[in-house]
């Protein structure tokens, strides 16, 4: 008896038919890419995870259920599902099944592992305002730092520049598998993030080298300076409709007035102004690095001025001070579980802070790493916030904290119509857990991405190894996952 998470999709599902992706809109001028995606998912026959507790992602617990996994698609997921003969049938008693994890804001490959001089490539710490820099450029394939990652759970991450600008550059969305380039794990059509920066850091940075920003009024003329010239780059460059021409005696007014669109050029191009426009049109999203409240409500109304949209704060230990203004103008805040005090903007963080910006309806709150440690146990982030909520009389169910890891870091990255819950004809990254994946005790025993089993605990010929690995004592029992670019 088949009974399907989501009605409607019937038996079709079952013999392989999933839903079509929704388009990707078509670049604009200024999101071009010249370095596309290489990515190609690895093949995989179709998996039947059964009796598991399964946390969907859309706020749903179903126990005793199962995930069906087809042409690297969830296909349904419920109870007692049929499935195709040929599939490869895990038991998953007592283990739980999530969505894969999605950490959006991590330096892994431009800071990799070993943390040498020669591997710092995070930040372009040459002039304020780097919007022409993009982090993918920086990114080396080899950190070992993505398979520990991949042992965590995670299965996509956004890698963003670093904080000591203004605007420090474009971030690029990666699906956690090995490849020689980086191109070989972009996330096909996701869209590039804007990394912002307001604050210490940048006052810092250039204070400290007696040029701007010195102060916070510095940082925000700077912002504002950039989004003019912006602007005025984007009036220059956007096609204007032709005048109307006077018709001759010989020629129709209509064939007069149905003459080409003229277009201004708007003279060279500029990369930096590239981007900033991109921002302002929405093709790219914003990510801010901002931790006081006074200075997150600056930055939207800094947004307002010149159109452009807030997709996230991150850090903002302050941000349970604004909760409400956040879901209000539908911006998430990608924050620590209890990272607080190591600088006077971090000074008045509380250990409820996700759970409070998780309170107001439409709230999107998100749980993230900042760290090539802590995004090795972001579940375990998550369940300090659950423990600290609770102390504070919020009781936070599993079935709600798993959208910090999964459903709302999808959205906030602009891919949350393909992945972060597992729906039929999302992609089958997908994590078995085995047990409550907010217990101390949590393990990750395997991952699928796109429906192919990337790693398994207990299979050592399905622990990646990063190229600059192989060769060491500590890793030479084990070896390298087959068959994976």
């Amino acid at each position: 008896m088949l009974r399907p998470l989501l009605a409607g999709f019937g038996l079709a599902l079952l013999a392989g038919a999933v839903q079509a992706a929704t388009p990707a809109p078509a670049p604009s001028r200024y999101t071009q890419d010249p370095y596309p995606s290489t990515y190609k998912p690895l093949a995989g026959g179709p998996v039947l995870l059964q009796h598991a507790t399964v946390l969907t992602g859309t706020g749903q617990r179903l126990d005793n259920a199962d995930v069906l996994l087809q042409g690297g698609k969830v296909v349904a997921v419920g109870t007692a599902l049929d499935a195709p003969a040929d599939a490869t049938r895990v038991d998953a008693t007592g283990k739980w099944v999530t969505p894969g994890i999605i950490d959006v804001h991590s330096h892994l490959g431009v800071y990799p592992s070993p943390g040498v001089g020669a591997h710092s490539d995070g930040n372009e710490m040459t002039s304020p305002v780097t919007p022409n820099v993009w982090a993918e450029h920086s990114i080396w394939p080899q950190d070992p730092g993505f398979e520990a990652a991949l042992a965590g759970g995670i299965t996509s991450l956004q890698i963003l520049p670093g904080s000591a600008n203004l605007i420090g550059g474009r971030g690029v969305t990666l699906k956690n598998v090995p490849s020689t380039t980086y191109q070989g794990m972009k996330f096909p059509g996701a869209p590039w993030g804007l990394k912002m920066a307001c604050g210490e850091n940048p006052k810092r940075v250039y204070g400290s080298r007696n040029t701007s920003p010195g102060t916070r009024m510095g940082n925000v003329a700077g912002y504002r300076a950039a989004f003019i010239d912006a602007s005025e780059y984007l009036r220059k460059t956007t096609p204007k409709p032709a005048a109307p021409k006077k018709a001759r005696w010989w020629q129709s007014s209509t064939a007069a007035n149905g003459a080409d669109s003229e277009k201004d050029t708007g003279g060279k191009r500029d990369l930096k102004l590239d981007t900033l426009a991109g921002a302002i049109k929405g093709d790219i999203l914003v990510h801010i690095h901002c931790y006081r409240a006074d200075e997150m409500t600056t930055m939207l109304d800094l947004a307002k001025e010149f159109g452009f949209k807030v997709a996230a704060f991150h850090h903002g230990v302050e941000a349970y001070k604004i909760a409400d203004r956040l879901a209000a103008e539908n911006v998430c805040g990608a924050l620590w579980a209890d990272w607080w005090g190591f600088k006077m903007e971090a000074f008045d963080g509380i250990q409820e802070n996700i759970a409070i910006v998780d309170r107001p309806a439409k709230s999107c709150a998100i749980v993230h790493s900042d760290s090539e440690e802590g995004i090795q146990r972001l579940n375990q982030e998550a369940a300090k916030v659950i423990a600290h909520a609770r102390l504070a009389g919020m009781d936070i169910a599993p079935e709600r904290a798993i959208r910090w890891l999964t459903q709302n870091p999808a959205k906030a990255l602009g891919i949350g119509d393909r992945t972060g819950t597992l729906e039929p004809g999302k992609m089958g990254d997908v994590v078995v857990w085995n047990g409550n994946p907010f217990s101390v005790y949590a393990k990750a025993e395997q991952v699928y991405i796109d429906g192919a089993r990337i790693y398994d605990r207990a299979d050592p010929s399905r622990q990646p190894k990063s190229d600059f690995m192989l060769g060491q004592p500590a890793t030479r029992s084990a070896p390298q996952i087959g068959g994976v670019r």
